[in-house]
């Protein structure tokens, strides 16, 4: 019997509805101070909207392994149990910090590709490296310094160093890398959390500002950002980073036979995958969750690889009152 399609035009708009799913579930915790609650809130919105859609979905990306996380972990089965086979990578909220804390550029992320698609990422730490679109392959590096990366990209647009502005997330074990940015004159902009988003930012540089993202984050994420920028056009290289023995055999559990391997977006997204991205919080990718008298409003992007299509999505959804407020 042959296998269904993989029907990505079809598809995209159930996964939309997944994204505002979430969205919507955690809106309600902005700025209670409840990482935990958002996450959890996020997680079974977004389950149970992937199980009304019909695949024979495997979750490759989630909230962990099975022991560790309750719903939506790495291997759990998710959809209808009709429909084609798809690999399934999530992270139900893109900055549990931001929405607890109010602070800009929550997501609600979700990719979906054919069945042995999108590189099955361990939850350790990954090296990297983005850029926009319109560059030739390779025109920067993680093999490159920092600095060389900045005078590379100057030197592919025709620019000063002074004109290039990098995107870092504020770490500690970032300093150095900064410090060395710093010395080429590059403008830098420092987030709080949420790497998909900064990632996701250099595909859009006249909007954003952001000409190339790098450091350390999860591999996970990793991943996510490699999927929106097959959609979008662009690159990334990422390396996973091994602190102990223990996430190296995560790494062997997981099937990376190479674990020095440096991946580029077509290693990590080797099919179509369609993407879909709905904002918790403002920011500067999407607007956060707007609450009405007798409304909640979501906007959501949406991507095509197979066509490069993105698209913006406002919904509109109708309040539910009850005793303890609105849902």
């Amino acid at each position: 019997m042959s296998q269904p399609d993989f029907n990505d035009r079809m598809l995209s708009l159930g996964l939309a509805r997944v994204s505002e799913a979430a969205a919507l579930a955690s809106a309600r915790l902005i700025g209670r101070g409840d990482e935990k609650a958002a996450d959890q809130a996020a997680v079974n919105a977004m389950r149970d909207q992937l199980n009304k859609l019909d695949i024979r979905g495997c979750v490759v990306i989630g909230e962990g392994e099975r022991d560790e996380a309750p719903m939506l972990y790495i291997g759990e089965e998710v959809g209808s149990g009709e429909g084609p086979e798809v690999d399934i990578a999530l992270d139900p909220l893109e900055g549990t910090t931001l929405t607890a804390k109010d602070m800009p550029n929550a997501l609600t992320v979700i990719a979906m590709a054919p069945r042995g698609t999108l590189l099955h990422a361990p939850d350790v730490y990954m090296e990297k490296l983005a850029i926009g679109p319109g560059y030739k392959p390779g025109v920067v590096t993680l093999a490159m310094s920092p600095a060389e990366r900045v005078s590379a990209l100057a030197a592919a647009r025709g620019v000063s160093t002074e004109d290039i502005t990098v995107c870092v997330l504020e770490r500690p074990r970032h300093e150095e890398m900064i410090a060395e940015l710093r010395t080429t004159g590059a403008a830098i902009r420092l987030i709080t959390d949420g790497d998909v988003a900064g990632i996701i930012h250099t595909a859009e540089a006249e909007q954003t500002g952001i000409d190339m993202y790098m450091g350390s984050g999860g591999a996970p994420e990793g991943v996510l950002a490699a999927a929106a920028l097959k959609c979008m056009g662009g690159q990334i290289y990422g390396r996973l980073i091994f602190r102990n023995d223990d996430e190296r055999k995560r790494a062997e559990k997981a099937g990376i036979k190479h674990l020095d391997r440096v991946y580029t977006r077509d290693d990590m997204v080797t099919g179509d995958v369609i993407f879909a991205a709905t904002g918790v919080t403002d920011g500067s990718i999407l607007p956060g969750i707007k609450r009405e008298p007798d409304f909640l409003t979501a906007e959501t992007i949406l991507m095509r690889s197979k066509t490069g299509s993105v698209r913006r999505m406002r919904y509109r959804n109708p309040i539910e009152r009850s005793p303890g407020g609105w849902r």
